[in-house]
This record gives structure tokens, C-alpha cells and sequence, in this order.
């Protein structure tokens, strides 16, 4: 769903917040509605001012899309921390170099069914048991399955 327009543009260090009007028949009103979004410098959606706010100025992290095909941003690099996070609406976790992937950690699942997997195995992200974050694209990786569990 795109907005008809946007009314307003906030930019903040790291990220901005547009008020963008929707039309409101496709949420089942007859008025318009006007919502407020977060987005990175570039364009990507983040999610909620709040999140965006949490993510960027709490966290220290640049939000990114996991693919160019992803049309909401769920990892991110944070270089005061030097490591990479992923992240749903619900939980957020970070990684750093000599990150080792244990048994029950959510980045060794891929969050799909069996059945999914056997008919679409290109969609399983997680890590093996053991694998270690050795350099920053590793901590991406593990960011990545991360976030790919928890959505």
C-alpha cells in the first residue's frame, strides 16, 4: 500500500519521519487517514517513529534491508558496538565477531516448516551449530538468520 502523499518530512540523525495520507477506503473507513513512518536516509522503510527512534539513537544502528527484494528493514550495523543486529517488532539481537551459533539459538533455525523447506530450501538461512563469526559479513549473516527466525 502506497500513501497518497506525504505531508511532512522530519529528518534526524540517522533516519526520518513522514506523515503520509492513505486513502482510507483500503482500511475500511471513508475518511483518509494520515499515519507516521520511519525510514532510513535512503528510502527504506524502518518501521514506527518509536522503533526507528529505539533502533537508531539507542542502539547506534544504520537500518538496512536483509535482501534488495525485503521491503522492510530488519538488520543493521552499529559501529560503536561493532556489531550486526537483527531484529523483528517483537526482539532484537546483536553480533559481534566470535559469535559462535550454539544449540537452541534462533539464528541455527530458519523460523519456516519442514514441509516449506523441502519444497523451498533456498529460503533456509540458519547457521550451522559451531559456526563462528569471524569477520563482519559473518555477524551480517547471523543477523540475517536471526531476523529471518523471528518474522
Amino acid at each position: 500500500m502506497k500513501p497518497i502523499r506525504v505531508l511532512n518530512v522530519v529528518k534526524k540523525d540517522g533516519y526520518e519521519i513522514r506523515s503520509e495520507e492513505y486513502d482510507g477506503s483500503e482500511f475500511g473507513i471513508g475518511e483518509n487517514i494520515v499515519l507516521e513512518m520511519a525510514y532510513t536516509p535512503s528510502g527504506d522503510y524502518i518501521g514506527n517513529p518509536k522503533d526507528a527512534k529505539n533502533l537508531v539513537e539507542k542502539y547506534g544502528i544504520a537500518p538496512e534491508k536483509a535482501a534488495p527484494t525485503h521491503s522492510v528493514c530488519s538488520i543493521g550495523w552499529a559501529e560503536r558496538s561493532q556489531k550486526y543486529y537483527g531484529w523483528s517488532h517483537r526482539v532484537i539481537c546483536g553480533f559481534e565477531v566470535g559469535h559462535i551459533v550454539k544449540e537452541g539459538d534462533l539464528t541455527s533455525s530458519s523460523g519456516w516448516t519442514q514441509e516449506y523447506l523441502k519444497e523451498h530450501p533456498e529460503k533456509d538461512l540458519s547457521l550451522p551449530i559451531g559456526f563462528v563469526a569471524k569477520t563482519k559479513d559473518d555477524c551480517r549473516r547471523m543477523a540475517i538468520a536471526f531476523a529471518e527466525s523471528v518474522s
